[in-house]
């Protein structure tokens, strides 16, 4: 090409985001097209602002949980009533603050860094027009907030526009009482009583953060368990430790309705009981921005879902449009929406390109123990999708685990019988996020148990569990594994 690539990327998340820094990088002309801020979702509504909110409930909860074990003693501020009130309460007014602050200054941060990398911003919202052009170009027009018009002609366009909180017609929100998890942090007092509905990630994360913070909660799962998507020894952990801690966990009950009945909440289940509560939070799910956006037109082919199907280089059906993140389907995760549009980058600029390897993405949720989780999973292992060995060691049995006063959770490695290749992993522990990290590495790099047991540890460590897994397995992988 005679000219300088130009890109057009559409959606401002870590998609789009990251894609604009490396396109930048690699000499071409880029504008990127944002509604609401760079960083998008994850940034604004989602992943940063529940993380922080999840911070003090973390703090609250180890309190609460381990202090007495601990042997540290609270001045009770009520010495006349037998009963001690909890000391430590939360100014949730003051809390959002925080997170709305924290979460506009990473916006501004990744808006600067992408403006210091030669990216252009507009704020508004793109749409394709029509096919490609004859030099193989494409349309993107930008529709700015007053109604305003600019046509951008583009090499490639990659559509990063994420998704959206799916809303069950007879729950509608109203940002006051029934709230999706874009509302929550406009919430300046803490719910008394907190009706989740949906037992995914994100109702389980909020769930379990409003418990902490003081809510009383009543998590209401259409299905046998929490997070049923994720490892079944892990979901029972969690649940057994929501229970524990006072929450009402409801499984095999679906929602039908939420509605105001003066300054409460009623949600109708199918079943026809009628819960009641002072807040409700409805996370089922969401719907991917694909709508109004014409890609049908553009020959983009989107799935009955309405996520936009890609290959493993993030290109769609039609020639020079990718695509990446949430509105693709792949995985409702920041770090596989940024790669997906890295890779979608290196791959229409010509740089060196390795496809998208879903088996060695790390992910977590958030919650208290926290669960976090990389390569084949235990339903893999169960249906046969891979031939492994696991084992499962408890926490309980670790030396740091006994001195922090932490009960619950475990660390579980898959790995192939007679190679030992490591070919997954499971942690339930506090900061699991970071403990995943060595088995992240050993996925990646096809390393084997034996080269895991045989790095140093430190003692006393909650890492030695990760070894001590590693080694076990060394015994079992020519026999039965767990």
């Amino acid at each position: 090409m005679g000219h300088v690539t130009r890109i057009v990327i559409i959606g401002g998340g870590p998609g789009g985001y990251e894609a604009a820094l490396v396109a930048a990088q690699l000499g071409a002309e880029v504008t990127v097209v944002d509604c609401d801020g760079l960083g998008g979702a994850s940034v604004l509504t989602d992943c940063v602002p529940s993380k922080t909110l999840i911070a003090t409930a973390e703090v609250m909860t180890t309190f609460d949980s381990s202090y007495e074990e601990l042997g540290i003693i609270v001045a009770d501020d009520t010495p006349h009533v037998d009963t001690p009130a909890r000391v430590v309460g939360v100014d949730l007014g003051k809390v959002n603050r925080r997170v709305k602050r924290l979460a506009l200054a990473q916006s501004h941060d990744i808006t600067a860094s992408v403006t210091r990398a030669g990216a252009r911003v507009m704020r508004g919202r793109g749409r394709l027009q029509g096919q490609q052009d004859l030099d193989g170009s494409r349309k993107v027009v930008v529709r700015a907030a007053d109604g305003s018009e600019e046509t951008l002609t583009a090499d490639a366009v990659l559509i990063a526009t994420g998704a959206h909180p799916r809303e069950v017609p007879d729950a509608q929100p109203d940002g006051e009482r029934i709230l999706n998890w874009t509302q929550v942090y406009d919430l300046d007092e803490l719910p008394e009583e907190l009706i989740v509905v949906g037992s995914g990630v994100t109702g389980a994360e909020f769930a379990g953060a409003y418990q902490a913070l003081g809510s009383r909660v009543t998590l209401v799962s259409s299905r046998d368990r929490v997070l049923p998507g994720e490892d079944p020894d892990a979901a029972a952990v969690l649940e057994d430790v929501f229970r524990r801690r006072g929450m009402n966990v409801m499984a095999r009950s679906r929602a039908q309705s939420a509605k105001r009945v003066g300054d409460r909440v009623e949600v109708t289940l199918a079943d026809g009981r009628v819960i009641s509560g002072s807040h409700c939070l409805m996370a089922v799910g969401a719907i991917p921005n694909s709508a109004g956006m014409g890609l049908e037109e553009a020959g983009v082919k989107v799935k009955e879902s309405g996520h936009i199907w890609t290959d493993k280089v993030s290109r769609t059906s039609a020639p020079g449009v990718y695509a990446a993140g949430d509105v693709t389907g792949v995985f409702a995760l920041a770090s596989v929406a940024a790669m997906q549009g890295r890779i979608a980058m290196y791959h229409f600029l010509g740089d060196a390109v390795a496809p998208l390897n879903l088996k060695t993405v790390s992910s977590n949720v958030f919650t208290d123990p926290e669960i976090a989780t990389v390569g084949y999973s235990q339903a893999d292992v169960d249906a046969k999708v891979i031939d492994a060995v696991g084992v499962k060691l408890p926490l309980l049995r670790n030396p740091r685990a006994k001195m922090q006063g932490i009960r619950d959770g475990f660390v579980k490695i898959f790995c192939r019988p007679g190679t030992g290749i490591v070919v997954g992993g499971v942690v339930v522990s506090p900061r699991a996020s970071e403990l995943i990290h060595p088995i992240s590495i050993a996925v990646d790099n096809n390393l084997t148990v034996e080269q895991i047991a045989n790095a140093f540890t430190v003692y006393p460590s909650l890492s030695g569990s990760i070894a001590e897994v590693a080694r076990q397995l060394h015994t079992r992988k020519s026999g039965e594994g767990v």
